[in-house]
């Protein structure tokens, strides 16, 4: 146990120490450098050079990119068929390898000694998603136009007895609609076939070609002209075979072209194949759509029995 005055000693001799500048034992500790902590001294003139790499390799990449996309747009596009359109993706993806050779071939020395595997890692990125929004934009209105129209909501099959107009059940979504007959063999009344046809360019210079076969005859039947400006506010308020309400045909009113087909008059029982075909110059191609619907006209419970 240490008594006062052997404490009181000691602290008195370490006093002298202090005054006499000699060094304690901490002092004797090895003071460590930031180098040795792993930390790299700052230099502001190598930071910014870069920098001025780094941004000067993003511009690079960008403006190659666009230049890659521009050559695939209006270059490569035109000539290419429209069942082989892979190769408008594969060949600007493939040529990220170029990457690298491009930047020893444009920029100067001091901004080489810079890149690093990570810049082409980071490059690599950026040209993707570049060259896929560009492409995006550039096939697309009012760049481009590589889809053909399409029917703006359901067809719908409407029956005129003479006395008003009954939709037939059913949505159009399954390509099927139905009538069941409650007597005799044949649909009586005029059978409309109603639809309307969209698109983001503007559907007027599409050819519409829509054919009715039943039972091995094929017809070719003309929309009529008349029949939208003489029943159009009207067709809200017709009713289903069901008593359901009217189907929506023009989703977007005057923006949709509105078709009107007479199929015929007193349609026998049977499936009546309707085949729409939309043709379409596009940019750069010939746009086609094809839809193939039936109408199926069922005979009486009573006469299959």
């Amino acid at each position: 146990m240490v008594d006062l005055r052997t404490a009181m000693a000691a602290a008195q001799a370490a006093d002298r120490k202090s005054r006499d500048g000699r060094p304690g034992a901490d002092d004797k500790k090895k003071r460590r450098s930031g180098a040795d902590l792993g930390i790299e001294p700052f230099d502001p003139v190598k930071y910014v050079g870069k920098e001025k790499a780094d941004t000067s390799s993003m511009w690079l990449v960008i403006l190659f990119a666009f230049t890659v996309t521009a050559l695939m747009r209006y270059v490569l596009m035109p000539s290419t068929a429209k069942d082989k359109t892979d190769i408008l993706y594969m060949m600007p993806l493939v040529m990220i390898i170029l990457i690298p050779q491009i930047h020893r071939m444009v920029m100067p020395e001091r901004f080489l000694e810079h890149y690093t595997k990570g810049t082409w890692f980071r490059a690599t990125f950026l040209y993707t998603f570049t060259f896929l929004s560009l492409a995006f934009l550039l096939v697309n209105p009012p760049f481009g136009d590589i889809v053909a129209p399409q029917v703006a909501s359901d067809w719908e099959i409407v029956v005129d007895n003479g006395e008003d107009f009954v939709f037939a059940d059913g949505s159009g979504r399954d390509g099927l609609m139905t009538w069941q007959l409650e007597e005799g063999e044949y649909l009586q009344g005029t059978t409309w076939l109603l639809f309307g046809l969209a698109d983001n360019v503007g559907n007027e210079d599409a050819e519409v070609v829509v054919n009715h076969r039943f039972q091995g005859t094929e017809t070719v039947i003309e929309s009529n002209t008349t029949f939208w400006a003489d029943h159009g506010s009207d067709v809200g308020t017709w009713r289903t075979l069901n008593n359901k309400s009217a189907p929506i045909i023009l989703p977007h009113a005057d923006q949709d072209q509105a078709f009107a087909l007479n199929l015929g008059e007193s349609l026998a029982v049977g499936d009546h194949t309707i085949t729409v075909e939309i043709t379409e110059q596009g940019d750069p191609w010939v746009n086609t759509r094809t839809y193939t619907w039936t109408f199926s006209i069922q005979a009486p419970v009573s006469s299959t029995e």
